[in-house]
């Protein structure tokens, strides 16, 4: 329908942008995101920079201070999100892998933010059924299993205050979950969720085009 609106990113244009946005990536954050390419290609995992500016910025955008992230890796998403939290404010992330979440800690430490962030390892289901039951996260952001994002959501969107954020990241899986033949149990279970997304009527969401196809969903005030 819109073909004529896509804009081909090159990496020149990427890196355009991301100058011309605010600067999240200094020295702490070049090195972590250095640090997490020697992992090899399991580092594709990891956000961009221009993701990083968004999160940063839709967390001081809804005042952000109790946030929960599902899907910790090195932790260049989280740290976005913890500089983007009000003074006080808190960010629980939730993994299952202690390596590669050792090397986030030492990146939090050294860009004084660990005292902001609970990391949690464990089964992402059970540190959120253990929170409050009553709305009181400002920000969420999944980024993990794909099978497991829409159990993320009904999970987390009562637990989401009116005006509260919830993001998914990789919903639209390389063009994949637009391939009615593409059978894969990821590409099937996210093209699920995003039905899930778009007929739940206690938010109001969009699927961002840009990076590998982020949700963004506002709980509605009546909810």
């Amino acid at each position: 329908m819109s073909d004529h609106r896509t804009l081909p990113l090159s990496a020149a244009v990427i890196d355009y942008a991301v100058a011309h946005g605010t600067d999240v990536d200094d020295e702490v954050a070049r090195e972590l995101r250095a640090e997490t390419q020697g992992l090899g290609p399991v580092a594709g995992m990891q956000i961009g920079v221009d993701q990083g500016q968004l999160l940063t910025l839709l967390a001081r955008l809804v005042d952000a201070s109790r946030a929960l992230e599902i899907g910790t890796f090195t932790g260049y998403s989280a740290l976005c999100i913890a500089r983007g939290l009000a003074p006080g404010g808190t960010l629980t992330c939730c993994d299952v892998h202690e390596d590669w979440t050792a090397i986030a800690r030492r990146a939090w430490q050294r860009a004084g933010v660990a005292d902001r962030i609970d990391l949690r390892l464990g089964p992402a289901l059970e540190t959120v059924r253990a929170l409050p039951d009553e709305p009181h996260l400002d920000l969420v952001f999944i980024d993990a299993d794909k099978e497991g994002y829409a159990d993320y959501w009904a999970e987390l969107v009562p637990r989401v205050r009116a005006g509260g954020l919830l993001l998914a990241d990789n919903v639209l899986w390389s063009g994949r979950v637009a391939d009615p033949s593409d059978d894969d149990p990821k590409t099937v279970a996210l093209r699920r969720f995003n039905d899930l997304v778009a007929s739940d009527h206690r938010v109001d969401a969009l699927i961002l085009p840009a990076f590998d196809g982020l949700t963004i969903a506002r709980r509605r005030d009546d909810g």
